[in-house]
C-alpha cells in the first residue's frame, strides 16, 4: 500500500489501541510495546509536550564529552549525500535522547524546528512519545516509526528510522543516529540503511580503539622490559596492551574508583598502579617497594615542541603537548594550590564564564596524563614534584599564546639568562 493508505490504516490502529478496542490490524511488536509504556507513563496522545532545551553551552559541553563526535565523519559520509534528494535530515542524539547534531535538507530542518526536533531538544520516549530516537534507546535496537505509529498525534506527518550506537570498548550505549523526514518520503529500506551506517560507525570506534592500544603498547613495552616480576599495561577500559610475567588476558575488569596507588584488582590481586599516556601500568603483588608518579618535567623551552615528561618507579615517559595543553599545564605549574575552571578561563581567555571550553580541554589533558592531574580544583596530583623549564628568552614563552597570564609572564621575566627552571614539591 502507498504511504497515505498506510497512514490511514495506522491511525485506525492507534485509535483502537487508545480506546481499548480491537484494531483493524495489530501494531508491530516494538510499536505496541512502546504504546503500552506511553499509556502507563501518562504521556498525552494529543498534546505536544517538550522539556527544556539545552543551552548552547550545555550542548557544546555534551558534544565535547561524547565519543559520538569521533564518528561524525562516518555518519555524514554514509548518510548526508542522499538526504537532500530524499528530503530527510540526519540527527545524532546522546544516550539521554538529547539531540546534539542535526544536518540535512534546509526546508526539512525548518519543518523540524516547528516540531521541536532541534539541537538541544529532549527526544526521550517518556517526554515526546514513540519516536525513532527515544524508542531506539529504550529498545536498544533499530526502530522505524511511521506516521501514526508515533504515539503523539502532532508527529503523524513524519517518518523516522533510528539505530543505536554502542561503544565497542565497553558495550555502553552512546546514543542514536536517526534519519527523519515528512510522511511522503518514507522508504522501506531506510531502516536497513541507517542500521548499516551505525555499524560502520561502531567499526570506526573499534579501529580507533585498536590504534590507541598500539600507542599504549609502544610506550609500555620498554617499561615492562625493565621490570622484574609480573606487570601489565591496560587502557582506561581494562583492555590489555602489553604484559610481562603473566599469561595475557584480552581484558581485565577494573574496580570502581580505579586510579594510581595500591589497588585490589579481583582478577590480579594487590597491584601498584601508575599512569601511562592513554592507560595504566599495573605491577602485581610481589613488587611492594615502588611508588606512583614522583616527578613531572614541563618543558616549554622550545616553541612548538612543548612536552611533559613523567617519572615513576618503572622509568619515565614523555607526552608532546598541544599549544592549548601547554598553556593549561603552565598555569597549573605556576600555582601550587591549583585553579578552578573559572580561574583557568579568566587566565586563558580573560573571560571567567568560558568554563565549558576549559573543562573539555582539561578532560583531554587528564586522559593523556592520567593520574598526574586532579580536579576540584585542577592541580598536579599530591606528592608530585613539578619542574617547569622556560625558554632562554622570556619573550619566547609560548609565543603564539594570547592568554593574559602568559603575556604577563613574558613581560615579567625579561632579562633572565639561560633556560629558567622553576620547581616545587607537593
Amino acid at each position: 500500500m502507498d504511504a497515505r493508505e498506510a497512514a490511514r490504516l495506522l491511525k485506525g490502529v492507534r485509535e483502537a489501541a487508545l480506546a481499548g478496542a480491537r484494531p483493524p490490524a495489530p501494531p508491530r511488536p516494538e510499536i505496541a510495546e512502546s504504546w503500552r509504556r506511553m499509556m502507563a507513563g501518562g504521556v498525552h496522545p494529543d498534546r505536544d509536550a517538550r522539556s527544556r532545551m539545552l543551552s548552547a553551552a550545555e550542548t557544546e559541553e555534551r558534544r565535547h564529552g561524547s565519543p559520538l563526535r569521533e564518528i561524525l565523519p562516518v555518519l555524514r559520509e554514509g548518510l548526508l549525500p542522499a538526504l537532500d534528494e530524499a528530503l530527510h535530515i540526519m540527527v545524532v542524539a546522546d544516550a539521554d535522547g538529547r539531540l546534539l547534531w542535526r544536518e540535512g535538507h534546509s526546508s526539512i530542518l525548518r519543518k523540524a524546528d516547528r516540531l521541536g526536533f532541534a539541537v538541544g531538544a529532549d527526544w526521550d520516549e517518556a517526554v515526546v512519545g514513540t519516536n525513532g530516537v527515544g524508542t531506539a534507546l529504550v529498545a536498544r535496537r533499530p526502530v522505524q516509526v511511521f506516521s501514526a505509529e508515533h504515539f503523539v498525534s502532532s508527529h503523524h506527518d513524519w517518518t523516522c528510522a533510528g539505530a543505536p550506537v554502542r561503544d565497542p570498548r565497553d558495550g555502553r550505549l552512546l546514543g542514536v543516529v536517526d534519519v527523519s523526514g515528512p510522511l511522503a518520503t518514507m522508504h522501506p529500506a531506510t531502516l536497513a540503511w541507517v542500521s548499516s551506517v551505525a555499524r560502520l560507525a561502531e567499526r570506526e570506534l573499534r579501529v580507533r580503539h585498536l590504534e590507541s592500544l598500539e600507542r599504549l603498547r609502544a610506550v609500555a613495552a620498554p617499561l615492562l622490559a625493565r621490570l622484574p616480576g609480573r606487570a601489565l599495561a591496560l587502557d582506561p577500559n581494562g583492555w590489555t596492551a602489553a604484559v610481562t610475567g603473566i599469561v595475557p588476558a584480552e581484558r581485565i575488569p577494573l574496580p570502581k574508583g580505579f586510579g594510581p596507588g595500591r589497588v585490589w584488582v579481583p582478577q590480579l590481586g594487590d597491584c601498584t598502579v601508575e599512569p601511562l599516556p592513554g592507560g595504566w601500568l599495573l605491577r602485581i603483588a610481589e613488587d611492594r617497594t615502588g611508588t606512583a608518579v614522583t616527578r613531572v618535567v614541563l618543558d616549554l623551552s622550545r616553541a612548538g615542541a612543548c612536552s611533559a615528561t613523567v617519572y615513576g618507579a618503572a622509568g619515565s615517559w614523555a607526552q608532546e603537548l598541544s599549544p592549548r595543553h601547554a598553556e593549561l599545564l603552565f598555569l597549573l605549574a605556576e600555582e601550587e594550590r591549583g585553579r578552578s575552571a573559572a580561574e583557568l578561563a579568566a587566565e586563558l581567555f580573560g573571560d571567567p564564564t568560558r568554563t565549558v571550553t576549559v573543562r573539555a580541554e582539561m578532560s583531554r589533558v587528564r586522559r593523556h596524563l592520567a593520574g598526574v592531574l586532579t580536579h576540584r580544583p585542577y592541580r598536579f596530583a599530591q606528592d608530585v614534584e613539578v619542574e617547569l623549564i622556560r625558554p632562554q628568552d622570556p619573550a619566547a614563552l609560548l609565543p603564539h599564546s594570547t592568554a593574559p597570564s602568559v603575556i604577563r609572564a613574558r613581560l615579567g621575566r625579561k632579562g633572565a639568562e639561560g633556560p629558567s627552571v622553576d620547581g616545587w614539591g607537593m
